[in-house]
């Protein structure tokens, strides 16, 4: 297949081209496009063979679920079938203050949504867009969009067109290039159909951002149960995602305990002739001046920073041809949370808590 690369800029987005890519939609073809997460790799939700290509495209799971894109309300008839007044309720307040943006929301699906989106289950996750040519193509296709990131599966997602063409080049109709994605880190996924909202993998909006507006909200314990899940009701809940092709692990403690074992961990390595990739601050990027490769996520602290950094980091890595990544863990708090549930899937789950020695 040829793929076509088509240029559009969010500050002045090219009409006539988001007509043409829209059409490619309509018509049961793929469209790598922008959003304000990461980039998405798009079929007319309502095409079951258009989407089960999404499939075939990315080497992904049959049972990881997609999420359909939507551009304005009037697009949720056909999409979803709300179970109860209160799960449209919760959908409308929440849209209200995060819609457009990086917050998918769980509901009961409607019949016209095809198996294949959400893998058997009855519900859907439904998102509004913030990025202009994200909105303007779902406007111009005329359909909601499924999509999931326009990655191969497994791999780091897509926050830059050459990550996207990398892995899709040759496997879709076309690849939008709309830019560097803002937020880094793919959407936050709200069940909504759960008896209290539930946040099933954390993204820039966060489980207090929900409460603000809900008053209540819980959060899936994405290390509690070791990340494994038999049938996910959202995509991101697999054990291993995100990753890069070295083996990763993430050290967490003190600065001063995780440099001391990253420091061991990379002569070590270094030792058996690895090639060894760090994924450290600004503050710590110098101390490990004996491995080959050592990247920053930016200040300690900055979360939003860590988030937009974190997959190009993690795809940088593979581009150095490094076998081993070491990464420091990241506070938690905020944004910081959807930072770590991505460094825990890219790890395959392993995070060592190191101990201060005296």
């Amino acid at each position: 297949m040829k793929t076509e690369i088509i240029r559009i800029s969010g500050e002045d987005p090219d009409i006539e081209a988001l007509k043409y890519c829209g059409s490619v939609i309509r018509e049961g073809g793929l469209v790598a496009f922008p959003t304000e997460t990461v980039y998405g790799l798009g079929a007319n939700a309502f095409n079951d063979a258009a989407v089960r290509s999404i499939f075939t495209a990315k080497n992904r799971p049959a049972d990881n679920p997609l999420i359909v894109h939507i551009s304005d309300y009037g697009m949720l008839q056909g999409v979803a079938a709300f179970n109860n007044e209160e799960e449209q309720r919760r959908l409308m307040a929440l849209g209200e203050v995060y819609w457009p943006g990086p917050l998918t929301m769980i509901v009961g699906k409607d019949e016209q949504i095809p198996p294949a989106v959400s893998c058997g289950l009855q519900t859907v996750g439904i998102r509004m867009p913030v990025h202009p040519v994200a909105l303007a193509l779902i406007r111009e296709s005329g359909v909601p969009i499924a999509a999931p990131s326009a990655n191969s599966s497994g791999r780091p997602s897509p926050t830059k067109f050459s990550h996207v063409y990398e892995d899709m080049n040759g496997k879709v109709d076309v690849i939008i290039d709309g830019g560097d994605a803002r937020v880094g880190v793919e959407s936050t996924v709200l069940d909504l159909v759960s008896q209290e909202p539930t946040v099933l993998r954390p993204g820039a909006v966060t489980k207090e951002d929900v409460m603000r507006v809900l008053g209540t909200c819980a959060a899936y314990d994405w290390k509690g149960l070791e990340g494994k899940v038999e049938k996910p009701r959202s995509p991101g809940m697999k054990y291993r995602h995100y990753a890069p092709v070295a083996e990763t692990t993430v050290y967490a403690g003190s600065q001063a305990a995780v440099v001391a074992r990253m420091q061991r961990e990379i002569r070590s390595a270094a030792a058996k002739g690895l090639r060894v990739g760090v994924l450290a601050t600004d503050e710590t990027k110098k101390l490990y001046k004996e491995a080959q490769v050592v990247l920053s996520l930016g200040k300690m602290g900055d979360s939003l920073a860590h988030a937009e950094r974190l997959f190009d980091c993690l795809r940088t890595f593979d581009t150095q041809d490094v076998q081993v990544v070491f990464a420091q863990a990241v506070s938690e708090d905020g944004v910081g949370d959807a930072v770590m549930n991505r460094l825990f899937r890219a790890a395959g789950g392993r995070i060592i808590d190191c101990i201060e020695e005296v």
